[in-house]
């Protein structure tokens, strides 16, 4: 299988800064052409939180793209969603056996040792990172940096994701050294958080995609 190469994830925490909302930015990322997007929701995932996943992945659905769940298993299965996971997560023979063989399974990695251990997983890809330094996380891993991917990255056949502190000025170079897409967190949403400025700012990420 195969991830696009630009892979939205839209954090509740970092939207709600912005002062905006993720039914916003995803209908924002998706009338920009995204073909995926992820809804990461840190914490207690009350019914706010299941209301904007269900209208996003509505949202995807109409649009033919990728709907994934970060985290939640349940809510994955609940909405028909494909499925991310990390380290300190569900296991993945777990999560894939909730979910199915039809949905996507990702999970996440930090180090060789990680990524290793994932080759036996019933998963379809990893995600690697942090690749650049990230504010997205209270407590990140190390940095993995670029000569570190492309290292890790010939360990693998699976598909690998580069994650973490990823923007318009450093995406290239994370293709460059072997990633086959970029989870970009921040770098959606600019300083005006207004629909056309969040679909703008898709566009040029859709079009940096394509380079």
């Amino acid at each position: 299988m195969s991830v696009p190469k630009f892979y939205p994830i839209i954090d509740t925490l970092a939207v709600s800064r912005r002062g905006t909302d993720p039914v916003t930015v995803a209908d924002a990322l998706l009338s920009a052409g995204a073909r995926i997007v992820q809804f990461r929701h840190k914490g207690h995932f009350d019914r706010n939180a299941f209301t904007a996943a269900a209208k996003i992945s509505e949202l995807c659905r109409d649009a033919g793209a990728q709907f994934v769940m970060n985290d939640r298993a349940d809510i994955a299965m609940l909405l028909d969603a494909d499925l991310h996971i990390g380290q300190d997560d569900l296991p993945p023979p777990a999560a894939r056996r909730l979910v199915g063989r039809e949905r996507r399974l990702g999970l996440s990695t930090h180090n060789q040792n990680q990524l290793a251990a994932a080759e036996s997983e019933p998963i379809d890809y990893v995600a690697l990172g942090p690749i650049f330094g990230t504010v997205s996380k209270d407590n990140p891993d190390p940095i993995v940096g670029l000569f570190e991917l492309a290292r890790l990255r010939s360990l693998t056949p699976k598909p690998v994701v580069a994650i973490g502190g990823v923007t318009r000025a450093n995406a290239v170079a994370a293709w460059n050294a072997g990633a086959d897409s970029v989870a970009v967190i921040g770098d959606l949403l600019p300083e005006d958080c207004s629909k056309d400025a969040l679909r703008q700012r898709a566009e040029e990420w859709i079009e940096l995609s394509r380079t």
